[in-house]
């Protein structure tokens, strides 16, 4: 079961929301504010219908005009308060709905910076979207307008009870007692309809998921031909929707027509009722009038009282999975000493940071991942000196990236120990060593933004000379120089508007910027076409000299030259040495090399 489709169906738990007492706190004034001005609102409210019963007493029944003046100035005031209290409300309401929000969507991005890689393995991009942006926007709506809401018809109702009893108590008796039979069909029907509701949020989500598949996959989907198999499936999902929406809106429509009955037959009673107690003169018409506004208008308030109920503990849930997320924990962590020293992500102390040669050594290391349940790595041992250019070679899922995970400690081993520069790396701090690594993917990513933004992340502080010089190492400059706007183009979301292998040239050059001690390349020229990788391969050796290197290759004939080869099958080191040693020795890098020169042979034969 995926993340999004965990059912939630906790009762009302106050643990639960006291994980939001802390991002309130910064607005406890405004949360007072709006308290107050919440009761005047309903105060008002409760007011009015007296100020029509004194009306009607006063002057329309007695034919008078005496006493107007004053009467409609106090009227007028009332109405003037009410207003205010409403737009300061509303804006006091708005100002937590706005500013929580942002909080708890801060709060959330920075604390995902924190996670580990293996987070980012198990955890849906969806899911985590989910949580920063839909979850957030409930909880700040429902704690800046619902609980207010809840606090308006409580106040209201409660305060109603109290006029009518005043006013008249058998009149008054005759409301109350509808009241509980409203409170029991409103809860028999809320618990449904809240049921149906959480299911079209559900099904919503996968026609969203849906969508996205479609536009992203559409081009797969027309060379499989597999358009009927996605309008079948996605008729599927949208037919749940229509079949949850109608019962969601039949049920609504069964509640809203029993609750208007029920406070028609109320009302209906208080005039049979008050309409004989004026005749009998021992009832007022002003009285009457207020009755009947009050016994009109209670109802709607009762089910404002069970909708909003409903809401809270339906977002309890994006509580619930937001406070989750805050509170996992990265599985690597600097202890506090080592941030005492060096700092944090966001508070680094680079005074304190030593500089770093690049020698790695790998002691007895084992690893096995958070959700594995066996080693990938079992007691490794490796000493690689400072300016060592390592590849790894191997089939797909042998194991490759995990050493290169391990030193660079996006993993940390389950046992033994990882050394730079014959220290155990976890005595340093995370940003230490990865500021010191240039890290190019088999897949890059580059950001919104123009080609000279997406280098100037390798070194934020660089001039634009700067970012040109590293383009031209690599030869990202001829992706640059087919560019209508040259640096200043933009690459479109997530680079779309370049090609692989032109996104590969501009996070090379992004690397170099950074002029890391230790070098990365994750079958980095795996996307590029074979004139483009010759002209980056004698750059590639020129700066690679004398820095730690990890070559993690596709093509074996790109690693010729490495000062150490790994071989790796099942998670193990079974080969290393140089290219021409492995060779001589007929072993398993001999046959991966014959093989794949074999298939390249070919592939210039039919070509």
């Amino acid at each position: 079961m995926g993340y999004d489709e965990q059912e939630y169906s906790t009762a009302f738990n106050l643990k639960i929301w006291k994980s939001l007492f802390p991002y309130l706190k910064p607005y406890r004034r405004t949360l007072l504010m709006v308290f107050v001005l919440n009761l005047f609102c309903a105060l008002f409210d409760i007011l009015l219908p007296l100020f029509q019963r004194y009306a009607i007493d006063r002057f329309i029944q007695v034919r008078t005009m005496e006493g107007l003046v004053p009467f409609a100035l106090t009227y007028v005031l009332v109405i003037l308060l009410q207003t205010l209290s409403v737009i300061f409300f509303t804006r006091g309401s708005m100002r937590i709905e706005m500013n929580l929000g942002r909080d708890l969507k801060r709060a959330c991005f920075v604390h995902l910076q924190t996670l580990s890689f293996s987070y980012y393995n198990v955890t849906p991009v969806g899911y985590i979207l989910t949580r920063v942006m839909n979850d957030t926007d409930r909880i700040s709506s429902l704690v800046a307008w619902n609980l207010f809401d809840i606090l308006w018809s409580s106040a209201y109702v409660l305060g109603v009870f109290a006029a009518m009893l005043v006013l008249d108590v058998k009149l008054a008796l005759i409301v109350i007692l509808v009241v509980p039979a409203i409170a029991l069909l409103t809860f028999y029907f809320q618990n449904r309809i809240l049921h149906w509701n959480r299911r079209v949020r559900k099904t919503n989500s996968r026609i969203t998921g849906a969508y996205n598949e479609g536009i992203m996959g559409a081009k797969t989907s027309k060379t499989l031909v597999i358009e009927e198999k996605n309008h079948h499936d996605f008729t599927e999902i949208t037919q749940d929707m229509r079949v949850s929406s109608i019962r969601a809106a039949r049920l609504s429509a069964v509640y809203i027509s029993l609750v208007l009955l029920m406070s028609s037959v109320a009302t209906a009673l208080v005039l049979a009722r008050g309409g004989n107690m004026v005749l009998q003169h021992v009832l007022l018409l002003g009285t009457l009038s207020a009755f009947t506004s009050y016994a009109v208008g209670i109802f709607e308030p009762i089910q404002q009282l069970a909708r909003n109920f409903s809401e809270v503990i339906s977002v309890q849930t994006n509580i619930e999975r937001v406070a989750g997320l805050l509170e996992k924990k990265p599985d690597i962590v600097d202890s506090p000493e080592v941030i005492g020293k060096y700092g944090d992500s966001f508070h680094p102390k680079q005074e304190n940071w030593e500089p770093i040669k690049g020698e790695i050594e790998f002691c007895d290391v084992s690893f096995r991942y958070p959700d594995g349940n066996e080693d990938v790595l079992s007691h490794f041992s490796l000493k690689i000196p400072a300016g060592t250019t390592v590849a790894i070679v191997g089939e797909t899922g042998a194991g490759k990236s995990t050493l290169v995970n391990l030193a660079c400690r996006f993993f940390e081993p389950t046992s033994g120990r990882v050394l730079i520069d014959g220290r155990d790396y976890r005595e340093r701090s995370q940003l230490w060593l990865h500021s010191n690594i240039g890290y190019v993917l088999q897949n890059p990513h580059l950001f919104s933004g123009t080609v000279m933004e997406n280098i100037r992340y390798g070194k934020l502080t660089a001039a634009d000379d700067e970012v040109r010089r590293a383009a031209e190492a690599v030869s990202a400059d001829t992706v640059v120089n087919k560019l209508d706007n040259g640096y200043e183009s933009s690459v479109g979301e997530s680079g779309d508007r370049l090609s692989t292998g032109e996104k590969q040239l501009i996070s090379f050059a992004r690397a170099v910027l950074a002029d890391p001690r230790i070098f990365v390349l994750d079958e980095a020229t795996s996307s590029i076409d074979t004139q483009t990788e010759q002209l980056i391969q004698t750059a590639i050796s020129h700066l690679l000299k004398d820095r730690t290197s990890f070559l993690i290759a596709h093509r074996l004939s790109t690693i010729r030259h490495a000062d150490l080869i790994l071989v790796v099958k099942d998670g193990k080191i079974v080969e290393q040495g140089r290219h021409e040693e492995l060779l001589l020795r007929h072993g398993y890098y001999h046959s991966l090399y014959s093989h794949q020169f074999a298939e390249e042979s070919a592939m210039r034969v039919l070509n």
